[in-house]
């Protein structure tokens, strides 16, 4: 009897380390599949690249609106009819956004699926914590960032590699297709979860999430972090496109391979943090980033494959030291919200940034961009060294073991 229970937990388990994954892959290949067909939208509509731009900013921007909110739904209908609502209404709208016949509406579209896809990364932090515990959590919430990674990757390089022959609107749908697949691998592994908490504190909770120094400056990391990478990536597409590069849009997609080397640094980060202490390793990632940003300046195609490769690998070692700073230093009475906001200028960065950088290699090239984007990070590692200069070097020697 005791063997039949522990063969029910661990597949238990592994439906919903599927599920969480499915979902990832799904809600971020759709939320960036437009990145790589920047260029095409800018030919057919007649948009500069802030314009074209706005393609992934809407939707990143409506997310970070809407997580908050969509959390506290949860608190009272479920978290796992949140999920599946957010993984279903998300594949729905993006098979829906090839048949848009203006860039307005497109642009309209994109919004409402922001909205359905907050449901995915603004709840199932908590579906996990809530049904597995703290023992089976770390390995689901592993699985749940490689679906996002994948997902990511996988989205922008499926879009990139078709809009040649079908064009953006064959891309976008071959990458809803794609969205459908795993929405429906949820669909049916998602367990039930647990019964939903109250309501009542989530305002007390979301006071405490924004009353702490430390949790402060790992929000001001998710903003102008997450804003330079989006930026760089957003504009990579007619950098690499372009003169002098010149290549076509499905060897330009290879960039997003880069996304790969966000797996290993994401996890190699906890090792980095024991050994030198979250505060440094966070601002020495910042700093790395910076430094593959600067390695992109020359016309030279190996040096700026080579900046994205290092760019991409600091961010996801940031993001990684960052996100899990503020969970750990998470009051227990505002975990939730204290992700929420994590979530949600995490996003809000990607929206605004995107937008920015975008407009400012349309309107100034790309060495104003990096400039831009470096300011950004610089301020970043201003923020962590204000906002945790109380709890010292040695005391996150000791937190991070």
């Amino acid at each position: 009897m005791i063997r039949a229970a522990y063969f029910q937990d661990v597949t238990s388990t592994r439906r919903v380390k599927t599920a969480v994954a499915a979902a990832g892959i799904s809600s971020f290949a759709l939320l960036y599949a437009p990145q790589p067909v920047l260029p095409q939208l800018a030919a057919q509509y007649h948009l500069d690249p802030g314009g074209a731009a706005l393609a992934v900013s809407v939707a990143t921007g409506a997310l970070a609106i809407a997580v908050l909110p969509i959390a506290a739904l949860s608190e009272v209908v479920g978290r796992r009819p949140v999920i599946l609502t957010s993984v279903v209404a998300s594949v729905v709208l993006g098979l829906l956004l090839p048949l848009m016949p203006t860039y307005p509406a497109l642009l309209v579209l994109r919004a409402l699926q922001g909205v359905a896809i907050a449901g995915f990364p603004g709840v199932a932090a908590a579906y996990l914590a809530e049904r597995l515990g703290r023992a089976g959590v770390a390995a689901a919430v592993g699985a749940m960032i490689a679906g996002n990674t994948v997902g990511g990757m996988l989205g922008r390089l499926a879009s990139g590699f078709t809009a040649g022959p079908l064009g953006w609107r064959g891309a976008l749908l071959v990458v809803a297709g794609v969205g459908a697949v795993c929405s429906a691998i949820t669909v049916v592994t998602l367990p039930p979860g647990v019964r939903p908490g109250r309501v009542g504190g989530v305002g007390r909770g979301l006071l405490t999430a924004l009353s702490k120094p430390v949790l402060l400056a790992q929000y001001a990391v998710a903003l102008l972090a997450m804003g330079s990478f989006v930026a760089l990536y957003n504009a990579a597409g007619f950098r690499l496109t372009g003169s002098p590069l010149d290549l076509s849009p499905a060897v330009a997609s290879l960039v997003f391979l880069a996304y790969a080397t966000g797996s290993v640094s994401s996890a190699a980060a906890g090792r980095l943090v024991a050994r030198v202490g979250r505060r440094r390793a966070l601002i020495g990632a910042l700093l790395l980033t910076a430094t593959g940003a600067a390695l992109t300046l020359p016309d030279s195609l190996p040096l700026v494959i080579a900046g994205f490769l290092v760019l991409t690998c600091a961010f996801f070692a940031a993001h990684a030291v960052a996100n899990g700073w503020a969970a750990a230093d998470a009051p227990e009475t505002a975990r939730g919200q204290v992700g929420g906001m994590y979530t949600a200028t995490y996003y809000l960065g990607s929206s605004v940034g995107g937008a920015a950088g975008a407009w400012v290699y349309g309107h100034a090239g790309w060495s104003w961009l990096i400039a831009v984007v470096s300011v950004w990070l610089l301020l970043a590692v201003v923020a962590v060294r204000v906002g945790t200069r109380v709890r010292g070097e040695r005391l996150e020697l000791v937190n991070a073991g």
